[in-house]
This record gives structure tokens, C-alpha cells and sequence, in this order.
């Protein structure tokens, strides 16, 4: 339907304007009418473009598509329209690509189109999971209970994704810390040391001739090593983009020592999250497969999914396949068994991931442990390394002088 921008006059005489969604403009004229604000311009509203959201929505922060679901479960359980929901999130979200969208599928919704239909217009902000999960919650008639499910589920993402984060944070910071120092320190300091040790004439020992080689080369050629590093993460991150470089670096990834342990335990978490979620809302689980093999997060994990859908097409139980794919650990397939046989499917697939959730913050907080005093050493091997080559022909200096 066509939008009209209008001004006007509430009936305390304040002055207003704003846009109305209507099919004529006699139509909207009578709609603010009821709404008590008499119209005193009225035209058809020209297209905004840095108004309307992007095509496909906007990528939003899974922190404010949490608060925002966790908000419309209240408003829908307290009773309050539809409509009225969405305006009222829409214009207090303080992402403002967000509440475009937020106010956009107000806009649909009004117009007598379905809440999950006017989320798929915008699948970068509500993907498959979310608007699939709408879509069942407005078909059953427990919209309000879907939401909480799903501000549940995102809300534990969000705090999976952030263990993960602690996980690397403090050693990528650990050894770029140390690249930073040692680089100053060859960069500046040893060329000092270097000129004062050619003026003696003193026979170097080893170790401090190699540091020095080092500093000259980084001062020679350290704009190649920049280039090369900043090449090197380019053609990483385009290897990974293709559907075999990213096969091959997440197998590598779930194969790396300690953090690969820890990236599984994350990726059984996430789907057996995922999956609960979706069975539980009322999603089928041949598309419930399909879903979470999306929202996986890795190329193997992926993989294993679809096999698995694949082989309940044909008529098998879900525990057989994800077995055969030897991607997923024998107790969470022996448990998801005990659901298949039981009918509690949903439910087993949530204790599951309640263990794993809990697994993951065990062996983050473990590992955050570990890695202190080790990268400590590191730190204090390589910067103390330097010191001692520096000082050994004053060392040698001082003995034969002796």
C-alpha cells in the first residue's frame, strides 16, 4: 500500500507529522482522524533511500536481537497488539539499521501480511531459524512462547560466542604484545648496541650476531614483512571464502591440539541447541536439519548434518547416520538414541546441549589457566633471549679486561 506524509494538529493544539500506511489518502486522512490528530498537509510520501533498510536487512549484534526478542515475548504475553509492538521496539532500538527494520515489518504487518513473511524480507537480520520459528509459533497460536524460546537460544549463543572469544583473546593479545615489543626493541635498540659493539672491535659471540642480522634485516626490509603478513591474511581469508578452503580449515581447526577440543564441544552445544529449539517450537525436523546445518558455523559439522538429513529421507533414525559421520562424540548420539526411543527427542537434545554449554566454560576457564604463565614464559623467553645477547660481549668485555 502507498505511505502518506502528513502534518497536522493534535487536539491539545501540538504539532505533528510523520508518515501513514494507507490504500488512499482519504483513507489515511480518516485513520489520523481517529487517532484524534486533525491533518493539515497531506501528499504521497517520496522514497527515502537512506531511510529504508538495505536489501536482505541489516547484520545486527546478537546482543540487540536478544533484548529486542526478549522485550516482544513480554509485550506479546502482556496482551499488547502486534503492531503496537513492533512501533514501540522500532522506535526505542538504538541500532538504527536495526529499528528501520524493526519498523519496516511494522509497515508489512499492517498491511495484512503475516509477522514471519515480513521477517523473510530481511534474512540478514531474521534468518531461516528465526522467521521458520515465527512462522510456527503464529500457526500454533503460541507466539509468546516462541519468542521465549527464542531469547533463550539466543542469549545462550551469544554467551557461547563470547567464551569462545575469551578462549583467544588473551593469546592472540599475549603474542601481539610481544611482536610490538621485540620489533621496537629490534627496530630501535639493538642498532645502538650494534654501532657501539663495531666501534670496539670486539669479537661477537653467536647468538648476539644473529640478533643483530635480525635488527638489520628489519630495518632494511620491514615494510616487506608488512606487506607480506597483510597479503598472507588477505589470501587467507579469500581461501576460506571457497567451499574447499573452507573445508580444509575448519578440519584443521577441529584437529588442532587443546582449542579443537573446545571449538567441538562448541559445535555439538550449537546444534543440539539448535535443533531443540527448532523441535520444540513445532518445526519439522527434516527442516529443522536443514536449519542448523546453516547455522553450524563449520564446514564439517555441516557436512555431517546434511548427511544425516539425507539418510532421514530415506527412512532412518537421526542417532544411525550421526554415528557413520564420526564427527559428533558416541555419548551425545547415544543420548540423542535414548530420545528417538523415548519421544522426548526435544528434550534430550536440551540437556545435551546444557552439558556441553557447560563443558565449553570448563575447559575455556582451564585453558585461560594454562595459558597465563605459559604465555608469560613466551614473553619473558624471547625479550630476556635479546637482553642476554646484547650483554654477553660486555660480558666478554669485562672478563678479558679483568
Amino acid at each position: 500500500m502507498p505511505t502518506f506524509a502528513y502534518s497536522g494538529r493534535t487536539r491539545g493544539g501540538e504539532t505533528v507529522s510523520g508518515e501513514h500506511v494507507a490504500d488512499t489518502m482519504d483513507g489515511a486522512v480518516a485513520a489520523l482522524r481517529r487517532e484524534q490528530i486533525m491533518v493539515t498537509r497531506i501528499d504521497p510520501a517520496k522514497a527515502k533511500a537512506a531511510a529504508k533498510p538495505k536489501k536482505g536487512g541489516v547484520s545486527v549484534p546478537s546482543k540487540n536481537l536478544a533484548i529486542f526478542t526478549r522485550q516482544f515475548s513480554v509485550m506479546i504475553d502482556a496482551g499488547l497488539p502486534l503492531v503496537q509492538c513492533l512501533e514501540i521496539l522500532g522506535k526505542q532500538e538504538p541500532h538504527k539499521g536495526f529499528s528501520g527494520v524493526i519498523l519496516k515489518v511494522r509497515e508489512d504487518v499492517e498491511g495484512g501480511a503475516a509477522l514471519a513473511d515480513a521477517m523473510k524480507k530481511h534474512p540478514k537480520t531474521f534468518d531461516s531459524l528465526y522467521s521458520n520459528m515465527i512462522a510456527a509459533g503464529e500457526a500454533g497460536g503460541i507466539l509468546d512462547t516462541i519468542l521465549k524460546r527464542l531469547a533463550v537460544y539466543i542469549e545462550k549463543n551469544v554467551k557461547l560466542k563470547g567464551d569462545v572469544k575469551s578462549a583467544m583473546i588473551y593469546p592472540v593479545a599475549v603474542v601481539v604484545i610481544a611482536a610490538v615489543v621485540v620489533g621496537a626493541i629490534l627496530w630501535k635498540v639493538i642498532p645502538t648496541f650494534a654501532s657501539l659493539f663495531a666501534g670496539l672491535g670486539a669479537q661477537l659471540p653467536f647468538p648476539t650476531r644473529v640478533v643483530i642480522a635480525m635488527s638489520d634485516w628489519l630495518v632494511a626490509y620491514g615494510w616487506l614483512l608488512i606487506i607480506g603478513l597483510g597479503a598472507a591474511g588477505y589470501g587467507v581469508k579469500q581461501y576460506y571464502a571457497t567451499e574447499s578452503g573452507r573445508h580444509v580449515i575448519d578440519a584443521v581447526l577441529l584437529k588442532t591440539p587443546i582449542l579443537g577440543n573446545i571449538l567441538r564441544k562448541v559445535a555439538v552445544a550449537r546444534f543440539t541447541r539448535t535443533l531443540s529449539t527448532l523441535l520444540a517450537s513445532g518445526v519439522p525436523i527434516l527442516d529443522g536439519l536443514d536449519i542448523t546445518a546453516r547455522t553450524a558455523g563449520n564446514a564439517i559439522i555441516e557436512d555431517a548434518i546434511q548427511v544425516t538429513r539425507t539418510a532421514i529421507e530415506r527412512g532412518e533414525t537421526i542417532s544411525a547416520p550421526l554415528r557413520e559421520t564420526g564427527v559428533f562424540p558416541s555419548m551425545v548420539v547415544q543420548m540423542i538414541n535414548v530420545g528417538e526411543t523415548t519421544g522426548a527427542l526435544d528434550a534430550m537434545l536440551s540437556k545435551i546441549a546444557d552439558f556441553y554449554e557447560e563443558e565449553v566454560d570448563t575447559a575455556v576457564a582451564g585453558l585461560l589457566t594454562l595459558m597465563e604463565p605459559v604465555m608469560i614464559a613466551f614473553l619473558g623467553g624471547i625479550v630476556g633471549g635479546i637482553v642476554i645477547a646484547m650483554y654477553l660481549p660486555i660480558f666478554d668485555l669485562i672478563s678479558q679486561m679483568t
